[in-house]
């Protein structure tokens, strides 16, 4: 893999963490919002902060899990011979959050959905430049979304840690977030990075926040690469 160097116009972002409670969601239905998990509640939540007063966007969510806990009660459900519903089937796909939110915003705008192991949150960064870079008419909104796997999966490499963030990419940023990826070597350096390293977080998410507060370079490494993260500008 080569190393890669990009970077992100950043209009606005939000984050939220489960210490926070539970979204309220008022500009879901009722009906809608009490079948949704604390997963897409998150995701919601952040995606609606940062899309306010636009009107068409083009949506990447991203999560390493997604809706594992209701697919992992689905199969329970299953396993005991107990009827699945359909609502609760057709709201564990991974781009269930982005129908909800195109639904609720009443934009049919093309929205991706994906998913790269302990990576996710990086890849979708470069998703998400790639997409704003092929188009910058209209903004992209990246939302990623995650929660730890339950325990009866046993042990998880360079698990996640729960919460959301959601950046625009738009063209009335004011703040850019610098991104490089590089393979690591066998001692564990990445020689496009060994100068500007910074912080390093055992948590992607964590990393890409701090970089987001422009607190200085971030850095984390798994499968491999070795990934930073450096913001400046408005906070």
């Amino acid at each position: 893999m080569l190393d890669m160097y990009w970077t992100i116009p950043v209009a606005r972002w939000s984050y939220w963490s489960p210490g926070a409670g539970t979204p309220t969601l008022p500009f879901i239905e009722p009906m809608v919002r009490r079948r949704l998990s604390v997963l897409s509640k998150m995701a919601l939540h952040v995606a609606h902060e940062c899309a306010a007063g636009l009107s068409a966007l083009r949506v990447v969510f991203a999560s390493r899990h997604g809706e594992l806990r209701r697919t992992t009660d689905i199969l329970d459900s299953i396993a005991s011979n107990q009827p699945v519903s359909p609502t609760a089937f057709s709201l564990s796909v991974l781009n269930a959050m982005t129908g909800v939110f195109g639904i609720a915003r009443r934009d049919g705008s093309a929205a991706t959905a994906m998913s790269a192991g302990a990576e996710t949150l990086g890849y979708a960064l470069l998703e998400a430049h790639a997409q704003w870079s092929a188009d910058s008419s209209s903004p992209v909104l990246l939302v990623y979304a995650d929660e730890p796997a339950d325990a009866r999966f046993g042990a998880v490499d360079d698990e996640v840690r729960a919460g959301a963030l959601a950046i625009l990419l738009d063209t009335s940023a004011t703040a850019r977030l610098r991104c490089r990826v590089a393979t690591s070597t066998p001692d564990g350096t990445a020689h496009a990075l060994e100068q500007v390293e910074g912080t390093r977080f055992a948590v992607q998410s964590d990393a890409v926040v701090h970089g987001l507060k422009a607190s200085g370079p971030a850095a984390w490494e798994g499968s491999g690469r070795r990934w930073q993260w450096d913001g400046e500008g408005a906070r």
